[in-house]
């Protein structure tokens, strides 16, 4: 059987995670994408390397086009995608050949975050005050449309379509907003952008996986985010159950949303007063390296298993149960650029198991940024220079294995 796989930029969640993951299922697979050189460098070397085939895969009809084409040699195959903005191109793939597929739809609302927030107030469940600002429009016209929909500050700006911290920021009053939006603007002329309220308390995430007949939770992060007005994730903790009643709030959101099928990656806030209110719907699996952590953490084959739902097989019933019951803990901490300046210093990459060290705990180091590399400060996950995780017995074994670990490496950045 063959598997499509439609990228972008090669990502370790691919080349570390589903590529393998697809071999020891038996799959043949070939890598779509408009990258190919990059693609090609990226598995030069593995012991399975890929196919990688040219295609636009922005445009569901150029990918429908080519899988038809190819359809003769390869009768039997599966379609799939762990790229944030080609969910939706991949789930009219898959729904054109009347394959596994998730609901168009629920991957256009989780990804057009103006179209979120209607969604979940047209269904009664969170209503965030917020506007949109079209692609091109002037900022100057943010205090009409603030107005309009009754927006206090502090608001969020963000590109509507955006992914991870990219071009998000707080903005205190309208003249910070009206600035922070029109640079957003320059570096990116085509987006829109989406202004809401502010959302306060604790950072929280939700990870879960449907095989389009239940829907399993693999258990979530707490998120601790750089000081405003950037909000970048710089360390993620594993927590195995979220409060029931926070679980039961946001699986409400995402039956509203149509998330079934496949992976999630569902952000949201923890208020005091116990309300769970969605930042955003990934609707795919956790990247920067938790993935990997959390298959490590459950002891599961994540990744076989995300594989599996979009084969169209069943997934194990007592999954949610087994994930909540892990013993493990497990930290995820990146070390981050603060100034712009060429990389000069950094450690390798490592990779301790856990019967190597006497605390029981595996440690990973992967370099994010190569020595070498000059780059502008972003203020975004790209400032990412390292990233660190560990899974241990207990929490305060997998933070002290980060925290020695940081501790005994250095990152130099010169000007």
């Amino acid at each position: 059987m063959r598997l499509y796989l439609l990228a972008l930029n090669p990502t370790e969640s691919v080349t570390e995670g589903f590529l393998p993951a697809a071999a020891r299922l038996g799959l043949d697979v070939t890598v779509l994408t408009d990258q190919v050189e990059a693609h090609r460098r990226a598995y030069a070397g593995l012991p399975a390397a890929p196919e990688v085939a040219a295609c636009e895969v922005r445009d569901f009809r150029e990918v429908v086009g080519l899988l038809s084409q190819r359809a003769p040699r390869d009768p039997d195959f599966a379609v799939f995608s762990n790229s944030d903005h080609l969910q939706t191109q991949t789930a009219l793939a898959a729904a054109y050949f009347g394959l596994p597929a998730k609901d168009w739809k629920a991957t256009l609302r989780a990804k057009n975050k103006g179209e979120l927030r209607r969604r979940l107030a047209a269904a009664g469940l969170d209503t965030v005050r917020s506007a949109e600002l079209a692609a091109g429009q002037d900022p100057s016209e943010l205090a009409a449309l603030l107005r309009a929909a009754d927006v206090p500050f502090p608001v969020v700006v963000k590109p509507r379509e955006g992914v991870a911290s990219e071009d998000v920021s707080l903005a205190a009053d309208l003249a910070d907003l009206v600035r922070r939006a029109g640079e957003i603007q320059d570096r990116r002329p085509g987006a829109a952008l989406v202004v809401e309220e502010f959302l306060d308390g604790q950072l929280c995430t939700l990870e879960t996986l449907g095989d389009g007949r239940r829907r399993h939770v693999l258990g979530g992060f707490r998120t601790r985010l750089s000081p405003p007005p950037d909000f970048v994730e710089d360390m993620l903790e594993f927590v195995p159950a979220h409060p029931p009643a926070a679980v039961a709030q946001v699986l409400a959101q995402l039956d509203a949303i149509g998330v079934g099928l496949g992976a999630c990656h569902t952000e949201f806030v923890l208020q005091p007063d116990g309300r769970a209110r969605i930042i955003e719907v990934n609707y795919r699996a956790i990247g920067d390296q938790c993935d990997l952590m959390l298959a490590a953490v459950l002891d599961l084959p994540l990744f076989e298993l995300v594989l599996a739902a979009h084969l169209g097989r069943e997934l194990p019933a007592d999954l949610g149960e087994r994930c909540a019951a892990t013993p493990l803990r497990a930290r995820n901490e990146a070390v981050c650029a603060d100034r712009a300046g060429t990389l000069t210093a950094a450690p390798g990459p490592h990779d301790e198991r856990a019967e190597e060290r006497a605390d029981g705990v595996r440690l990973v180091h992967r370099p994010q940024r190569a020595i070498g590399e000059r780059h502008a400060h972003y203020r975004t996950n790209r400032d990412y220079l390292s990233v660190i995780w560990a899974v241990g017995p207990d929490q305060a074994a997998a933070d002290a294995a980060v925290a020695g670990f940081i501790a005994a490496n250095r990152w130099e950045i010169t000007p």
